[in-house]
């Protein structure tokens, strides 16, 4: 892999934020843009082949909710606006595993369906066989389509998921 990777990661200021910095250090020096999709639109993703979107759960129940929007609700407009040709995209979600068994980084399973119907590259997929949770929109195939962290109740497992999923992306980004 040779070509440097957008990371497009929301909300701000906390624990996705922390996820997306971990990721960007784990693809190496100077290999990796952090950039906040609360800021950005689907042309921003045109100055990369390889791509990670980073969110965390907040249910698709909240994706048309009435109330201030902030973070991946401004982005959602333009994920179908998004030139897919030639791109391979991974996600990484997080989510409480424990406190939301059922709902477990449904986010990201909310997100990728909505951009494989766009015909979207995912890379990236996750046995869940690593995982106790009971539920998951992020399950496609008896897999997570991307990468599940919980910061609430497997912190200590985290840096490890990390650097074990930015090599199998190494091998797999363009």
């Amino acid at each position: 892999m040779k070509k440097k990777v957008g990371i497009f990661f929301g909300p701000t200021g906390g624990k996705t934020e922390n996820i997306a910095k971990k990721v960007q250090q784990a693809f190496g020096p100077n290999m990796a843009d952090l950039i906040p999709v609360k800021d950005s639109k689907a042309s921003d993703l045109d100055r990369y082949d390889n791509i990670v979107l980073g969110c965390s759960t907040i249910g698709k129940e909240t994706w048309n909710a009435e109330r201030t929007k902030d973070d991946w609700d401004l982005f959602r407009p333009e994920i179908d606006k998004i030139n897919y040709e030639g791109k391979s995209f991974a996600l990484f979600g997080l989510g409480d595993s424990v406190t939301y068994a059922a709902t477990f980084v449904d986010a990201m399973g909310v997100l990728a369906k909505i951009m494989l119907t766009n015909d979207a590259k995912i890379v990236g997929q996750v046995p869940t066989s690593k995982y106790n949770f009971t539920d998951s929109e992020a399950v496609i195939d008896n897999q997570f389509v991307g990468l599940p962290i919980d910061e609430d109740f497997e912190k200590d497992k985290t840096d490890k998921r990390i650097s074990e999923w930015v090599e199998e992306l190494k091998k797999k980004f363009v």
